[in-house]
């Protein structure tokens, strides 16, 4: 058995929500009041997700990202990285982070078994990033990615949102991070996720506008072969690069015909699409591998051909209601 949906698409990839707790308060992860945090008892147990994790990887489950809210507020976290590093199954063990805890934590995660790291960076100016999280310091981000290519958390990614309006002025100097340092920046389009995002048309730009920037500021694009991962960026190339560019396009060019990528949240729930509001919970058959097995089949047989996330207007629509942070980007 292989979690293949009725599109045809395999299925190798689950992205784990460790907590929906972060040390930053992303404008487009939450609301200005924040989120109701789900309650520590709801949390899945790290027993909990080793067991849908055995339990996935004779399906084809190969690559696992640990995502949050930010995943090193959860105490604890390289016991866990350990226990799936120690799956035979498993060939990739990723992580999502804003980077402000790396430089306490990076070398014991390494350590555990974690291969490489994605931070979240959104602008290069101080007073930005502190707006745009709410509380953050720039230099911290900065010093987290740092540490991972010191450490060897490699290839180290950089994504950063779009924002029409807020960073869209600091994509030449985003994108020089290229040149100065072996990382590999990924632009993504701002997506319409989670009921406290109510401007949404007001925030987004397609990423046509990145390479436009890019021509114009003396910084061609030029397409190269794909970097390590599972992810869904074009790449390319730039004059002077040590790293590469990415393009993530889920709104203006959506990639779902090769969507190969489930999510479990951090109170047990699978979903199949990070739009979609549809879940499927595992811990009523969490003890139980041939249940927790049809579950997943389930699942992954009645995934939506696509999103329909270029169709958001600000009227309602069946999409997802959790907050990015109680899902896992």
């Amino acid at each position: 058995m292989e979690l293949i949906d009725s599109q045809g698409r395999v299925h190798d990839y689950l992205r784990i929500s460790v907590t929906d707790r972060c040390n930053l308060r992303c404008l487009y992860c939450m609301g200005p009041e924040g989120i109701t945090q789900i309650p520590h008892q709801e949390i899945l147990s790290y027993e909990e997700i080793i067991q849908v994790i055995k339990t996935a990887t004779p399906l084809g489950i190969r690559r696992i990202r640990i995502t949050g809210g930010e995943p090193l507020t959860r105490k604890g976290l390289p016991r866990l990285l350990e226990q799936i590093s120690e799956i035979p199954a498993i060939k990739d063990l990723s992580m999502t982070t804003n980077g402000i805890l790396l430089p306490r934590y990076a070398a014991s995660l390494k350590a555990a078994g974690l291969k490489r790291v994605n931070i979240s960076l959104d602008s290069l100016k101080p007073e930005k990033y502190r707006a745009i999280t709410r509380k953050g310091d720039l230099s911290q981000a900065l010093r987290g990615i740092d540490t991972a290519l010191e450490l060897g958390l490699t290839p180290v990614k950089i994504n950063t949102v779009l924002i029409k309006g807020f960073n869209d002025d600091e994509v030449p100097e985003l994108i020089k991070l290229v040149q100065e340092k072996p990382v590999h920046l990924r632009f993504i389009e701002y997506m319409p996720i989670g009921d406290h995002d109510h401007n949404y048309s007001q925030h987004y730009l397609p990423l046509s506008f990145v390479q436009e920037a890019a021509r114009a500021a003396g910084l061609p694009l030029t397409p190269t072969a794909p970097r390590t991962g599972a992810g869904p960026a074009e790449w390319f190339t730039i004059p002077g690069g040590q790293g590469t560019v990415g393009l993530i396009h889920p709104i203006s060019r959506h990639y779902c015909h090769h969507c190969n990528r489930l999510r479990l949240t951090p109170d047990g729930y699978i979903k199949t699409c990070l739009y979609w509001e549809h879940e499927y919970p595992v811990r009523p058959c969490i003890n139980d591998p041939e249940a927790l097995t049809r579950l997943l089949l389930t699942a992954v047989k009645e995934k939506p051909a696509r999103h329909l996330m270029q169709q958001e207007t600000g009227a309602k629509t069946p999409r997802a209601r959790r907050s990015m942070s109680k899902t896992g980007g």
